[in-house]
């Protein structure tokens, strides 16, 4: 465990894809306490009707917070764009320590009612987005390695669950974030001798974002869920454990703590009390 006062991620390059909000600005947010510095690609340059928070409102929060910050407004699903987030910053911070793939777009229509273009949205993004930040980041991962700082890729995406039930219930989807925990289980292997931690992390209950409220269950859901910083606090414990041991998992965020000795998750509860809360998809 970290010892308290500690800062490993001190100095550490994140890039992360997405981050303007929600889980991912949460756990941009636990490393840049650190002093991190870290890249967000995001394509929110201006305010969303729906959504709050643009990647210069997070910018802000993360230097606040004590981080260095490189807001990249770009696209993840374009490969000059990832790239050109890539260059600029091993450009402005001497190399990549740790990628977060956070970018995700999520619907859970069945087949028939599932348009094509919202399909090649969520493959995009989820899916080939992942693979593209983590395939671009590698050649500065690997120095990282040979440099002694425990680099890791850490991915939002869940355990491979193959229980008939998610793929039946929302198959584009289902397709889209298997794809990214496929990605990591090929490059914990493809890298394991290059001492890079490649992890997946999924939550345990529903996380309280704007997409949970906008898209899944309204408030009532928000009351049955937990607060993003569980993510954060889970995300930061994988980030900052030996890479070279640490890799091949598919990390549940509450599982994580117990195994850190954290068992009182009642702090992150949206609502205090005891009400059931309600478990994530793939689960």
């Amino acid at each position: 465990m970290t010892e308290p006062g500690s800062k490993p991620l001190a100095g550490k390059t994140l890039i992360m894809s997405g981050g303007s909000r929600g889980i991912g600005l949460e756990i941009a947010k636990r490393a840049a306490a650190d002093g991190a510095n870290i890249t967000l690609i995001a394509k929110t340059d201006q305010p969303h009707p729906k959504l709050p928070g643009t990647i210069h409102t997070a910018a802000a929060e993360l230097e606040e917070a004590g981080g260095q910050v490189l807001p990249f407004v770009g696209d993840v699903r374009i490969d000059e764009s990832v790239a050109e987030a890539v260059r600029q910053t091993v450009e402005r911070f001497g190399g990549i320590d740790i990628v977060v793939n956070n970018a995700s777009a999520i619907d859970l229509s069945n087949t028939d009612a599932l348009s094509m273009k919202k399909y090649d949205l969520m493959q995009d993004i989820n899916c080939r987005g992942s693979f593209l930040l983590s395939k671009l980041s590698l050649p500065y991962l690997r120095e990282s390695a040979k440099a002694g700082r425990n680099p890791h890729i850490l991915t939002l995406s869940p355990p491979l669950n193959l229980d008939p039930k998610w793929a039946g219930a929302s198959l584009g989807y289902t397709i889209a974030k298997y794809g990214m925990s496929l990605t990591t289980l090929g490059l914990a292997e493809e890298l394991k001798n290059d001492g890079i931690g490649v992890n997946s992390l999924w939550p345990r209950t529903t996380i309280a974002t704007a997409a949970v409220r906008n898209l899944l269950g309204g408030d009532q859901m928000i009351a049955t869920s937990r607060t993003p910083d569980i993510y954060a606090d889970s995300a930061y414990l994988v980030l900052t454990s030996p890479a070279e041991k640490t890799t091949g998992n598919f990390f549940i965020d509450d599982e994580v703590l117990a195994a850190h000795g954290i068992t009182d998750l009642d702090k992150y509860r949206v609502v205090p009390g005891d009400a059931e809360l309600t478990t994530d998809l793939f689960l």
